[in-house]
């Protein structure tokens, strides 16, 4: 894969509809990648935190990435996630990934042992890699330690590059550290960092990141990519302060509820709201906070 083929710019951590039976509603889903591609977003990024991947089955997660692929959505287009804490799962789901021509793969660590040492998450990574036996395979290491539990250090990110320079050529840092994603872009010059908020969207790319990969772009993609088609222009820091409040409209709020909730409202599509527990619906009162704060911003989903 060339350079230029890689993914870049704004993408969607992808919201997965549900049928009233809790299904994956397959049609649904392809529909709202298609909206995000259309409105803003570079590519997309499902199979997720916020894609709701760790409440779905292993056959549910193939038939999505099969649905999305069907749709044509590949390419530079998509970086599916694919981290299990099972390595078989994980190497069949990077197996059909590639199959579909995704640019790449988003891969969370086993994460549900605690306190890994630095030689086992190498050891689960490059077990996938050999596994995979795929030079295709583009990894984007998956870095979330409130969600997972511990952080990826950047050593073993050092190792993982040294070892598989053409394979190991990014990562989506949810961490909200930003000073460690300023140094990981430091130490590795080329490595392909996506903050995994839009708030470190121009802080990342003036610093040499590729964009940004994050659950809030579900609704204001078009403001973050009018930050990243603009990074390198003065009105940037005004462009970046506005999606940076846009972004907070979702402070202290169940954001994946809310943004499903708030879809269905714009769209007139109640089905649009439907979420797997242990998730529960978001309710009418946050549902208008989050309408009221993003008014009060002047924001406007798109049709």
């Amino acid at each position: 894969m060339t350079t230029a083929a890689q993914p870049a710019g704004v993408f969607a951590a992808s919201l997965t509809p549900m049928t009233k039976d809790l299904e994956i509603d397959l049609p649904r889903a392809v529909a709202h990648n298609q909206w995000l591609l259309a409105n803003g977003c570079d590519g997309v990024a499902p199979l997720g935190t916020t894609g709701e991947a760790n409440s779905l089955g292993f056959d549910e997660r193939l038939a999505l990435l099969d649905a999305l692929a069907d749709a044509g959505i590949t390419g530079a287009q998509m970086i599916a996630g694919v981290g299990c804490t099972a390595i078989p799962d994980t190497v069949t789901l990077t197996k059909k990934a590639l199959a579909n021509g995704a640019g790449g793969v988003l891969m969370l660590p086993p994460f549900y042992y605690k306190g890994p040492s630095e030689d086992g998450l190498f050891a689960a990574y490059s077990e996938v890699i050999q596994r995979v036996g795929d030079s295709a395979l583009k990894i984007y290491l998956y870095n979330f330690p409130q969600q997972v539990g511990f952080e990826l250090p950047l050593s073993l990110i050092g190792r993982l590059i040294e070892a598989y320079p053409d394979t190991v050529v990014g990562s989506k840092d949810s961490s909200g550290d930003w000073p460690r994603m300023e140094k990981t872009l430091k130490e590795f010059p080329g490595f392909r960092l996506f903050p995994g908020s839009e708030e470190f969207l121009l802080a990342g790319l003036r610093q040499g990141g590729v964009g940004c990969i994050s659950a809030t772009v579900n609704v204001n993609a078009p403001d973050a990519q009018a930050v990243f088609s603009n990074w390198q222009s003065a009105e940037a820091d005004d462009l970046q302060a506005h999606l940076t409040e846009l972004r907070m409209c979702f402070k202290e709020l169940p954001v994946i509820p809310v943004m499903k909730a708030y879809h269905a409202q714009a769209h007139d599509d109640p089905g649009m709201a439907h979420v797997r527990p242990p998730f529960t619906p978001a309710t009418a009162g946050e549902l208008a906070t989050l309408s009221n704060r993003l008014s009060a911003a002047n924001f406007t989903l798109a049709a």
